[in-house]
């Protein structure tokens, strides 16, 4: 990776020695400094322009980006892939209101990305002045914290409880809103190192008591699963994880955040669950006498009709946020705290293990009668599948991918082989399509030493494609695949399932060639029209030192299975079309 920007002429060679905190914008830098902060994702503008002068003299690296919400989001991966919180800055008025979207994605998806944004004199708000918005009162519903900054002398420790806040107990979204005069205001505080608030205590342990009876129903359970939601990575527990799971020998299914914690390529890995999971996942979880959900909220589009998910199951229930716990589905072994330690608790209560063998064999067999696999005719165009599983072979195991949002992103997570955490970077609860592009770049400058491929869809690239030339210019060495179907994909599939083929507003056949696109940008670009052309294109874009995009034609009526209708049984599962 190379490239510092061209608009930041700074020495680079050695590092400075902080300069002194003068005013509000210094100590809003230092906050950060001293938060261990090495890059920052932003879109310059009036009301944050003291930050930025500030941030000048720092020896963090600040990535400006094509648009606010490429900043957000390229934060919010930045956090994903590092466990740290991501940072992204924008101005007043419609920079701050350009963040709402990723800021919403990263707090549903308990990311942890902290969001500053500048705003008009105290003295003026109110008065509805040139980009003027209530940045505290948009974001509230969708952040876990945020702050309007009112003095100079505090604005520094604003920012550092908002750093530390985004990053413990249950992670999430917190912003501050950095009022000009704020930031102009004279200060000489420096803020220290990030602190919680002191009447902020996260669960670290469960109920010892609690933790036994649980354990003593894994230990009677006859066909156990266990379910590793995205508080399993959060805590960075998935060796713990994968210790526990061996050693009792019970099958292991994740969840669409939850990828990656345990490894798929493992003899006890159902993989996936959920509306478009593994038909075995599915069945496993429908059957279970006894499931083990590690920091999972039980979304919809994991349990379906609350009423049949796991209905014969003893619910044991870990994770860090009480409001979760039976919250969707109820649970009969409560156990708060953090994912890590709580495993290690339950590790320690079990004196035995669940006699599996039998259960493991029905499992095996669900493996062998609903297998993931694909029709694939000789004659027929490129499938989608074969596009992920070729990019996927052609890759290391610690390859970064990222996605948007609709069908390429369901076949990316269905046929990608995960074997470790934080390689799988999307937006699960919101669901917002354009995710892909600037994510990728955020977890390219986050593991500059790793692959990133990010799956796209046309639709979805079309939404932020314009961060291709953030990649360009940082030299980011990047791999899109746009799996094009001239689509909104998934919008058109459920219409033909659901709305007789009515194709209303869901058909692109206006898209651009991307492949002259990306090259109009300054990267390389690639096509596929058939199944001859695509190792050599895999191998060419790979290996192409810099960001590329690969155009591929696919199946424009291939569909996603399998599939379970939304508030649907998991157990009855369609398989084709007809089935639905």
């Amino acid at each position: 990776m190379s490239g510092e920007q061209a608009q930041a002429p700074r020495d680079t060679e050695t590092e400075r020695e902080p300069t002194a905190v003068t005013n509000g914008a210094d100590a809003v830098v230092r906050a950060l400094e001293n938060a261990g902060v090495e890059h920052l994702f932003g879109v310059q503008g009036g009301a944050i322009m003291p930050v930025y002068d500030s941030l000048y003299r720092s020896d963090m690296r600040h990535i400006t980006m094509a648009h606010e919400q490429g900043a957000v989001h390229a934060a919010t991966a930045y956090g994903v892939v590092t466990g740290e919180p991501g940072v992204c800055m924008a101005t007043s008025g419609p920079g701050a209101a350009n963040l709402v979207t990723g800021i919403a994605d990263a707090n549903m998806d308990s990311n942890p990305l902290i969001a500053l944004t500048g705003q008009v004199p105290t003295d003026v708000v109110g008065n509805d002045v040139f980009q003027e918005t209530d940045a505290v009162g948009i974001t509230s519903p969708v952040t876990k914290a945020n702050v309007f900054a009112d003095d100079p002398d505090s604005v520094g420790t604003d920012v550092g409880t908002a750093f530390a806040l985004a990053k413990h107990g249950r992670q999430g979204s917190t912003l501050v809103d950095l009022p000009k005069n704020i930031t102009n205001g004279e200060t000489d505080r420096d803020p220290g190192a990030p602190t919680l608030p002191d009447t902020y205590e996260p669960p670290e342990t469960a109920d010892p008591d609690a933790v036994a009876a649980a354990a003593a129903a894994l230990r009677q359970a006859e066909k156990p699963v266990i379910l590793a939601g995205g508080g399993v990575i959060k805590a960075d527990a998935s060796e713990e994880l994968r210790s526990f799971a061996i050693e009792h020998e019970i099958p292991v299914i994740t969840t669409m955040p939850g990828t990656g914690a345990f490894p798929e390529d493992h003899e006890l890995s159902l993989e996936i669950a959920g509306m478009h999971g593994t038909g075995y996942a599915n069945m496993a979880i429908t059957m279970t006498d006894c499931m083990l959900a590690i920091g999972t909220r039980f979304a919809d589009r994991l349990t379906g009709g609350v009423e049949t998910f796991a209905p014969d199951a003893e619910i044991i229930h870990i994770d860090i946020d009480p409001a979760e716990v039976s919250k969707n589905i109820e649970a009969d072994h409560p156990l708060i705290g953090d994912a890590k330690a709580v495993l290690g608790q339950f590790a320690d209560a079990m004196t035995g293990s669940p006699s599996t063998e039998a259960w493991l064999e029905q499992c095996d067999m669900w493996k062998q009668e609903y297998p993931m696999d694909y029709a694939a005719p000789e004659d027929a165009p490129v499938k989608p599948q074969y596009i992920v599983e070729r990019f996927d072979e052609a890759t290391d195991d610690d390859t970064i991918v990222t996605t948007g949002v609709g069908q390429h992103q369901m076949w990316a997570w269905q046929y990608w082989t995960w074997t470790q955490p934080r390689t799988w970077v999307s937006s699960h609860g919101l669901g917002t399509m354009g995710y892909g592009l600037p994510a990728a770049i955020g977890a390219k400058l986050a593991a500059p030493d790793r692959d990133v491929v990010c799956f796209d869809g046309d639709g979805s690239f079309l939404m932020t494609c314009q961060e291709l030339s953030v990649a360009v210019r940082e030299n980011l060495d990047i791999t899109v695949v746009i799996l094009n179907n001239k689509a909104i994909g998934m919008v058109r599939q459920w219409q033909d399932v659901f709305f007789d083929e009515r194709h209303m507003a869901s058909e692109y056949p206006w898209v651009p060639e991307f492949d002259a696109l990306a090259e109009a940008f300054g990267a390389r670009g690639f096509r596929i029209d058939t199944d001859d052309e695509v190792d050599d294109v895999i191998e060419e874009a790979l290996a192409y030192d810099g960001p590329s995009v690969v155009d591929v034609y696919i199946d424009p009526d291939e569909k996603v299975y399998p599939m379970v209708p939304s508030g649907g049984d998991n157990g009855l599962f369609a398989l084709t079309e007809d089935q639905l």
